[in-house]
């Protein structure tokens, strides 16, 4: 069984899997033309990391818009994640939500982005190269969600 985290964005989105015992797996930015997610090449990567006898789970941040932000700027968001778990749920894998603040609390985290970069690089340390760069929060955080989803729904 694999676990997938995923960290929504318009254009930085990004996927953490982890085995049953939480080591890393994979993890990537969920690509992008133009700020449009592309949902064939996103599944696609999906479908390659999971070995279908072996089964996911994946959990995404549940999101929604947030006050002072534009309008334009929240419908793509919006596009963004319609597109991200609709590409999840057609995967046929059980899918689910769950708050930022639900997994930063389980895990003692602030908002501080710093704690949870960290956090991803002591728990999986096999994705260090990966999660190199300030920019590497994404899949981080992903990561650090689908470790959340396996520690409380294992």
């Amino acid at each position: 069984m694999l676990y997938l985290g995923i960290d929504t964005g318009v254009a930085n989105g990004a996927l953490g899997a982890i085995d049953h015992n939480g080591e890393y797996v994979d993890s990537f930015m969920i690509d992008h033309k133009d700020k449009h997610i592309l949902a064939l090449v996103f599944k696609s990567r999906i479908l390659s990391i999971v070995d279908p006898r072996d089964g996911a789970e994946i959990c995404m941040e549940q999101v929604h818009s947030m006050p002072n932000q534009g309008v334009s700027s929240t419908f793509a968001f919006g596009r963004a994640v319609g597109v991200i778990s609709a590409v999840c749920e057609l995967t046929n894998y059980p899918f689910h939500l769950v708050t930022p603040q639900r997994w930063k609390k389980h895990f003692g985290l602030t908002a501080d982005k710093n704690e949870a970069l960290d956090l991803a690089r002591k728990l999986f340390p096999k994705a260090k190269s990966t999660l190199k760069l300030k920019k590497d929060i994404h899949k981080a955080e992903a990561l650090l969600i689908a470790e959340y989803w396996r520690q409380c729904h294992a």
